[in-house]
């Protein structure tokens, strides 16, 4: 099948493509590189570099690549910066996501898998599933909730079917391939960078939440994991629709045990400071996965925290500096 796969330059979306790849798909990688890094496309996929905020530029990719699907990945992706910079989330995250879904309708592509998020939810203590209550907590949340229900109209007037997958908190890496943002937010390879010495300490922003150790907790899947629900993702739309599902491992760490475990990997002391809350952070956010097994027959295969974070471990000291 021919994929074009949209933010395939990036962490989640360079090893979907090698996956793609390794899965006999042709694929063609769409990325402006403004996040993402040129070596994390697979060397047998097409790279087309190009921005979804130009409709020429998908226009040119769609009618080389001739995609039957898409993979949408192409995102701004930090919680705590949209509360602050919402008009560029909005633009980016919405505004191309737009962009994307017209040229698909233009150019006959009948089948597309995006990449969505757990922040769409409502805080909880209990697991969320996807009837949970939905009121996103920043802005990132809401523009993909946005997109979420721009798929729901372009199926039901254009006939475009979709699979929405709402990541939990994606970590680890896959061979080759790491976690390599620029400026880099997320707890786990900042923890990491911390223990090699390339950072003097590890923030905690906020430890007055309402849970047992007062601070944050979330459910961390491995990106590996989140790769195959991708390929299973695209096998149902054979002969499915639409469906929107979570993807998470259903067990919740705090970032206090985040740190913990990566002490523990490492080997290494680790300076933790504490300082207030950021905006737009849920106390927690945990997954139930069970449609996701249900339909899509899948499971994650790499549930332990220290293994998830053995796997960044080692991906990162191998490649201290990113890509």
């Amino acid at each position: 099948m021919n994929v074009l796969v949209a933010g395939g330059a990036g962490y989640i979306g360079g090893i979907v493509s090698q996956m793609l790849v390794e899965a006999g798909h042709r694929v063609t990688v769409f990325d402006n590189l403004s996040k993402g890094h040129r070596a994390a496309v697979p060397e047998a996929a097409r790279f087309h570099v190009g921005d979804l905020g130009h409709p020429d530029d998908i226009d040119e990719a769609m009618r080389v690549a001739r995609p039957d699907a898409v993979f949408h990945f192409a995102a701004l992706i930090e919680a705590g910066e949209s509360m602050k910079q919402p008009a560029r989330y909005f633009r980016a995250n919405v505004g191309n996501s737009l962009n994307l879904l017209e040229a698909c309708v233009n150019h006959g592509v009948g089948r597309l898998v995006f990449s969505s998020t757990a922040a769409v939810f409502a805080a909880s203590d209990a697991p969320l599933s996807e009837t949970s209550p939905i009121a996103p907590a920043n802005c990132y949340g809401e523009t993909k909730l946005m997109v979420e229900q721009m798929l729901k109209w372009f199926h039901d007037i254009h006939g475009l079917r979709y699979v929405v997958l709402r990541y939990f908190n994606a970590c680890g890496a896959a061979g080759a391939r790491g976690e390599a943002h620029d400026p880099e937010t997320h707890l786990i390879p900042l923890t990491l960078r911390a223990a090699l010495g390339l950072r003097p300490d590890i923030s905690v922003f906020g430890t007055d939440y309402p849970t047992p150790d007062g601070t944050c907790i979330r459910d961390y899947i491995h990106v590996s994991d989140l790769g195959s629900a991708h390929l299973k993702a695209l096998d149902y739309l054979e002969a499915h629709t639409r469906l929107t599902c979570n993807l998470g491992n259903g067990a919740g760490y705090s970032v206090r045990e985040v740190i913990d475990a990566a002490i523990e990997v490492t080997g290494k002391p680790i300076v933790v400071t504490e300082g207030p809350r950021r905006p737009g952070d849920a106390p927690r956010l945990v997954a139930s996965s069970e449609l996701a097994r249900r339909e899509l027959g899948w499971a994650p295969k790499i549930n332990s925290l220290p293994d998830i974070i053995n796997s960044a471990w080692t991906w990162m000291q191998a490649h201290p500096q990113g890509y």
